[in-house]
């Protein structure tokens, strides 16, 4: 493919983002067609493309309008979480390369049919985890893969956000959180967290996931929350399903276990938690530290001259890219990690080679959702993960998002 044509699906406050990082980052990329179900927002966002661009795309309130439109070879979904994977199987049947945002599944039925589509239509998809790409994780993955950590036994990851206002002002701006959170008890974002782990783990390649157990917290945040506040009144007797923190955890093919929490209704400070744990070594970002054997230290003396020495640790091991990223690049969304994960897609897209994050990633990923819900509601029994891949793990070979070497 000689050019990228992109058309957005969906412009809320990620489209937004994304769009905006294509318009500053990706000169040779041309957006030719926007589509969101509320008209003012496609027609916002065509206009900033026909401001900073000077084309003027196509306009649409209809993803099928959309997605018909010759003119438009790649996509990228970032609508509701309930319409990711429709819109990708319809996106893979027109031929589209898709670019698919983050989000929980809804059924495994769902997750399945994403894959069974790519399998019969071969196009280009990729999964549009930015967390990847975080440089604290990929130096994490650098020294796994340099044997720094050792064998690595147990993974930790989190996503703890205060997101209370943002739920709460759900109908005010149009956001599908609300909805959720009213009717659904899960771990409902759980690929910031494991999108990194995963890839370390080399899960679908050569490992994969096998059970899960989960369970839930009182369901009190939002409900306390919105007390009291005027613009919250029609929330003040609303019963919200999902507990304000998610513990799952994770047995894996080769012994190791990953460890998941949601936490995004009570108040804190945002956090991946970031955790590997290995024979020979920790990588903890909630500490700021790395650990490994041939630091003189134990847990009596000697451990805290080292505690604070992230940064350090991450210089010594950067992967090049992260050494050239820019300022501009940087700023343009979530510290660096949107700018290279669409680079990843843009040159996967253009070059034909294989997505470094791909269907089966998506679909083991974002069924943790509905799996999680099952457990929790049968008071945390374990529940098999599928096998997305249909016994092609034990033979696909590693894949890192970015060479580490």
């Amino acid at each position: 493919m000689d050019k990228i044509k992109l058309g957005f699906l969906g412009l809320g406050q990620r489209g937004n983002g994304l769009l905006s990082n294509v318009l500053g980052n990706f000169k040779d990329v041309e957006v030719v067609a926007i589509c969101d179900e509320y008209e003012d927002r496609a027609v916002d966002c065509a206009k900033r493309v026909k401001d900073e661009r000077g084309n003027q795309p196509a306009i649409y309130t209809n993803h099928s309008d959309l997605l018909a439109d010759p003119n438009v070879n790649t996509v990228i979904i970032s609508a509701s979480w309930e319409a990711h994977i429709p819109l990708a199987i319809e996106a893979m049947k027109q031929g589209k390369i898709t670019g698919l945002e983050v989000g929980g599944g809804y059924s495994v039925d769902d997750c399945w049919q994403l894959v069974r589509t790519w399998e019969e239509t071969q196009t280009p998809f990729m999964f549009l985890e930015n967390c990847c790409y975080g440089k604290a994780e990929l130096v994490a993955t650098r020294m796994v893969r340099q044997g720094k950590l050792g064998e690595v036994c147990f993974a930790h990851g989190s996503y703890c956000h205060d997101l209370r206002k943002e739920i709460c002002d759900g109908v005010k701006i149009r956001h599908y959180r609300l909805r959720n959170y009213i009717a659904r008890n899960c771990d409902n974002y759980p690929t910031h967290n494991l999108g990194p782990i995963a890839k370390i783990l080399n899960i679908n390649r050569g490992n994969r996931m096998l059970k899960l157990t989960s369970m839930a917290s009182k369901a009190r945040g939002l409900h306390e929350y919105v007390q009291g506040k005027e613009e919250y009144e029609f929330l003040k007797d609303q019963h919200f399903a999902q507990g304000d923190v998610v513990c799952t955890n994770i047995l894996c093919a080769d012994g190791t276990m990953i460890s998941l929490k949601l936490d995004t209704s009570l108040p804190r400070a945002y956090s991946r938690e970031f955790t590997v744990s290995g024979t020979k070594g920790i990588f903890s970002v909630p500490d700021d530290v790395v650990l490994t054997d041939d630091m003189d230290f134990n847990h009596e003396v000697g451990m805290e001259r080292y505690r604070g020495n992230g940064e350090a640790v991450y210089e010594e091991n950067m992967p090049e890219i992260w050494k050239s990223i820019t300022k501009e690049q940087i700023e343009a969304g979530h510290g660096g990690m949107d700018t290279l994960e669409l680079q990843a897609f843009f040159g996967a897209a253009l070059s034909g080679e294989e997505m470094p994050i791909d269907v089966y990633d998506a679909a083991s990923w974002m069924v943790i959702t509905c799996l999680t819900e099952a457990s929790i509601a049968n008071g945390g029994m374990p529940i098999d993960i599928p096998d997305f891949t249909n016994g092609k793990w034990v033979l696909r070979k590693p894949k890192d998002v970015i060479p580490l070497d």
